[in-house]
């Protein structure tokens, strides 16, 4: 009953003292010994020690794990505000003081905002450098560098700043390439058009993405894209060079054949494609398939087709250069012998020992040559003619002067009065203009070491004779006008005598001069040397000569003459014939 009691914790409160008092009324029952008492006391004890000594121990253990828990709450916290690059952070506890716990409960609030904005800060570096290594990778041609780790140990914004500066770099320069690449495939398709490629297969030649089906964004960065790109339009754009200058070549050669065969315009016309380019740059040809191979080789067959048939026409041809080329040395006032050229070309075209195009192209650089010297030649055959019309133009004035009725009112009387006017003031001229020839024909001669000749004549001799004939002219003159004083003279004294004048209604007859001087000068032809403008006979007179003075072109004529009569004909046997040294 007692033993009950004493188990049952309603009956009272248990305390060490009640169970102590129990053990004794129990020991006092059972009749323990003091000996046996002190011994199961003393294990008591050391039994209570125990459990003391057990649950200070599991104290001190969890003392100790709260202060490590709160050692490295700190170091989270330190690191965090490191990593994190903000050590001044609000939320962070100044105070080290109180109790552990208190001291764990103060710093949890801030480490759990700040391993908040950590995960926030890893998500926008790990978002700003995923981007930085696409980008690098499409620059690199899709070389992939492997997943990209964050690195957590520094997150400051600084760090940040620098990513989104170094993105936004690698953004513009994308943008950049991704320009170029599209002004690259612009430039491709605009070639491709011109040359007649196929552009698309031209392209993905170079990268598959460049196709415009896909995207813009879609399309390849890399600098092997980009290298391949100007290499691809470097090769167009030369190939479009070589064929504008084959294409310009076909069309010169097209446009030499039509005008040498007279072609006509319908025929042309079919090649106007062709021809539209023959002066234009590489720049200016834009016009779609203007320089397509088919086009290329369509011109091709047609200049075969043609020098075929200008074989064909070979005489007539090299005659039409033939008679252009005696046209430049007519212009040019340059004697050739056309008939011993022609029957030439003749035979070696029928003998069939020269080739066509050699003979042409003899011919072309004969045309060539014949050209620079009639340019050489037009300063002195410009002041030739300039010379020639103010001789007749004195030639007119002389008759006009003999004229006894050029005052009268008759119609067109005051033209011709200007007209004298004029030429008084040419032939004024004439002197200086003969000088200014014989000084500038001189001076042609030494440059081209040949003598100038005007129609086959020297044209030097001509100017000689001319001025010899102009001296004897005036001394001509002065012989008559002194012979009229002397026939007046006579009529004068006797006037006198019978103490009468000379009406003045009768004047002297103009023509009166001029008989005398032919009459004077009819003996003159052997007494004057022989020149160009005398025929070798020594029929002609002085007078005759005198009168020839005022048409040098008279001159000419005659010298050819005695030419003819003095040296007998010269073959050339040259297909094409050079100017007369």
């Amino acid at each position: 009953m007692a033993v009950t009691e004493a188990e049952n914790p309603l009956l009272g409160e248990i305390t060490c003292g009640t169970l102590l008092q129990k053990l004794q009324e129990i020991w006092d029952e059972v009749g323990e010994s003091d000996e046996e008492r002190d011994k199961l006391l003393l294990q008591i004890e050391e039994e209570c020690l125990n459990v003391y000594k057990h649950k200070v121990e599991l104290a001190a253990k969890s003392r100790a794990e709260l202060l490590q828990t709160l050692s490295d709450a700190n170091v989270e916290l330190s690191n965090l505000t490191t990593a994190l690059g903000d050590k001044s952070y609000i939320g962070i506890p100044d105070k080290t003081s109180g109790t552990i716990k208190e001291q764990l409960s103060a710093i949890a609030p801030a480490l759990e905002q700040l391993w908040q904005q950590k995960e926030e800060r890893v998500r926008e570096f790990s978002n700003v450098q995923s981007q930085i290594q696409k980008i690098c990778e499409e620059i690199a041609g899709g070389l992939s560098n492997g997943p990209h780790v964050v690195d957590e140990s520094d997150l400051s914004l600084k760090r940040l700043d620098d990513y989104k500066s170094k993105l936004q770099e690698l953004q513009k320069e994308k943008s950049d390439r991704l320009n170029k690449v599209l002004e690259f495939v612009s430039t491709v398709h605009d070639l491709c058009s011109v040359l007649g490629l196929d552009f698309v297969s031209t392209v993905t030649e170079v990268h598959p993405s460049l196709d415009e089906a896909n995207g813009v964004h879609a399309k390849s960065i890399s600098n092997e894209t980009l290298s391949r790109l100007a290499t691809t339009v470097l090769t167009l754009k030369e190939d479009k060079k070589q064929r504008l200058e084959k294409l310009q070549e076909l069309a010169t050669q097209l446009t030499e054949l039509w005008n040498l065969m007279d072609t006509p315009d319908e025929e042309r016309e079919l090649f106007d494609h062709v021809t539209c380019h023959i002066s234009a740059s590489v720049h200016e040809v834009t016009v779609s398939g203007a320089l397509a191979l088919d086009l290329i080789e369509q011109a091709e067959v047609e200049v075969d087709r043609l020098d075929k048939l200008k074989a064909s026409r070979m005489k007539e041809i090299a005659f039409k250069k033939q008679t252009e080329l005696e046209e430049i040395y007519a212009r040019a006032h340059v004697e050739i012998k056309p008939e011993v050229v022609r029957e030439r070309i003749m035979s070696l075209i029928d003998a069939g020992n020269t080739e066509p195009a050699e003979l042409l192209a003899e011919m072309d650089s004969q045309i060539a040559k014949a050209k620079e010297e009639a340019f050489s030649r037009k300063e002195i055959l410009d002041r030739v003619e300039k010379w020639m019309s103010a001789c007749e133009e004195e030639s007119w004035l002389e008759d006009y002067n003999r004229d006894q009725n050029r005052y009268s009112a008759s119609r067109g009387a005051h033209l011709n009065l200007k007209r004298a006017e004029k030429a008084r003031i040419l032939v004024s001229k004439i002197t200086a203009m003969v000088d200014t020839l014989v000084t500038k024909t001189r001076a042609w001669e030494e440059d081209n070491s040949m003598s100038f000749e005007y129609d086959g004549v020297p044209l030097l001799a001509m100017l000689d004779e001319y001025t010899m004939l102009r001296q004897e002219r005036e001394e001509e003159k002065r012989r008559l006008k002194e012979q009229k004083k002397q026939q007046e003279q006579p009529h004068t004294e006797q006037d006198s005598a019978f103490g009468s004048k000379p009406s003045p209604a009768r004047p002297v007859s103009a023509k009166k001069p001029v008989g005398t001087r032919a009459n004077g000068g009819g003996g003159g032809a052997n007494e004057t040397p022989r020149r160009l403008s005398m025929n070798s006979n020594g029929c002609k007179s002085k007078r005759e000569s005198l009168n020839k003075l005022t048409s040098p072109s008279k001159l000419v004529a005659i010298s050819k003459e005695e030419a003819a009569a003095s040296s007998p004909p010269v073959s050339c046997p040259d297909p094409v014939p050079a100017s007369s040294p």
